[in-house]
């Protein structure tokens, strides 16, 4: 393999360089804006080390509406784990099945799901708002958990199969003749080599109901039902933007995410890099 230039590499390292910048420096920006006074938000001036640091911004924000903030940080968290839950209950029952058993329509069931992914979820909005309403599962979180799932759901089996696939079949034979079952050797044996996989879909998916706004802004109307994202709107008003409350919202939201990544970060690791190595 030819080795780069110093020249070249140099180039390599300044884009790398200007690509990070260009990924946190937004990040920064919010964290500092979150501790500016409103009169400072908008200084032409860039700032990220504010002038004048307050903490009221974070304390408006937990406490507006009687402290509403933190029962829509519940709602999501509520709404997330639930989603995670069916969307990996469904995902690694499927995913092993099309991993595992050769049966008629198994590669059309596999492609069904992959040409899923290839439309745009906003898609989906308006027959699943129909079908939510018929249900009576409008303004619900058991609908907004049933809506995230249909949409995750193909996404997980996708990458779960590709795990289950690096899994060696000669240890559940092994099992086998030790007289486990097919339940009993995918409870034993599959789903502990398969905790990493699990990990990155579940942290993917909790991700994405934590995160998600315009399904839940559609199904939702009672204001003590909303999610955080549509709390965070609550501070959008037609003439004025809290920008300083709303990028301590996001701040706030952000929290409970890098809590889980950190808590789940060993197996995303490895979940990441062997999951991709055979599909």
């Amino acid at each position: 393999m030819r080795r780069m230039s110093r020249a070249e590499r140099l180039a390599v390292h300044a884009t790398l360089i200007v690509a990070c910048v260009i990924a946190v420096f937004p990040v920064l920006w919010i964290v500092s804006t979150s501790f500016k006074p409103y009169e400072d938000v908008f200084d032409t001036e860039i700032q990220l080390i504010p002038e004048t640091v307050t903490w009221e911004n974070y304390e408006h924000v937990l406490t507006k509406k009687d402290g509403m903030f933190l029962r829509w940080m519940a709602n999501s968290a509520w709404v997330a784990l639930l989603t995670t839950l069916v969307c990996l209950f469904l995902s690694t029952t499927a995913a092993y099945a099309l991993s595992r058993y050769k049966f008629y329509g198994r590669n059309v069931a596999f492609y069904a799901l992959l040409v899923t992914q290839m439309f745009p979820g906003t898609l989906l909005l308006i027959p699943l708002y129909r079908l939510m309403n018929q249900l009576g599962l409008l303004d619900n979180h058991l609908g907004l958990v049933l809506a995230y799932a249909t949409v995750a759901v193909p996404f997980c089996v996708m990458m779960l199969k590709g795990y289950f696939d690096t899994i060696p079949y000669e240890l559940e034979e092994a099992a086998f003749v030790d007289g486990l079952g097919p339940i009993g050797s995918f409870w034993r044996i599959v789903l502990p080599l398969s905790l990493p996989g699990l990990a990155v879909t579940g942290f993917f998916t909790f991700i994405t109901a934590w995160n998600e706004f315009l399904i839940a802004l559609t199904f939702l109307s009672a204001e003590e039902k909303y999610t955080l994202p549509i709390g965070l709107q609550q501070f959008v008003n037609q003439y004025v933007s809290d920008y300083h409350y709303m990028a301590a919202g996001a701040v706030i939201v952000t929290l409970p995410a890098l809590v889980v990544f950190f808590l789940a970060q060993k197996w995303l690791v490895s979940g990441l890099t062997v999951g991709g190595v055979k599909g």
